[in-house]
């Protein structure tokens, strides 16, 4: 095996290159020691998987807040500044109006009382 892999076996540092595999007991030894590195490197693939998935998650919703953030911007750039300013006297005038034909309607009833009392 090229490289020197460490494993730590029962709190001591063995490296795969010390063991002896021509016996029955080293090469299960170094089969252990594999299994041990093996289940090592597949917990750190599933926290890094993980932690990939919530960047993955993070940047598609920032994706998202910027489109958002770049249409609003677009309409607010493109609103037609006196036709809006137009629209917000139409309503109030309409508003107002409302209100003092609702004022002259409450007065009414007292004006026809007040004649036919007169």
């Amino acid at each position: 095996i090229g490289g020197t892999a460490t494993a730590v076996v029962a709190s001591e540092k063995k490296t795969v290159a010390d063991l002896d595999i021509t016996t029955v007991e080293g090469a299960q030894r170094a089969l252990s020691i594999v299994d041990d590195a093996l289940t090592s490197v597949n917990s750190s693939r599933a926290d890094m998987g993980a932690i990939q998935n919530r960047f993955t998650s993070t940047i598609a919703s920032l994706n998202t807040t910027s489109e958002n953030l770049s249409a609003s911007r677009s309409r607010i750039r493109d609103t037609d500044y006196a036709k809006e300013t137009a629209e917000l006297t139409r309503t109030q005038i309409l508003q107002q109006a409302g209100t003092a034909m609702l004022a002259q309607a409450n007065q009414s009833p007292s004006s026809v009382m007040s004649l036919l009392q007169g």
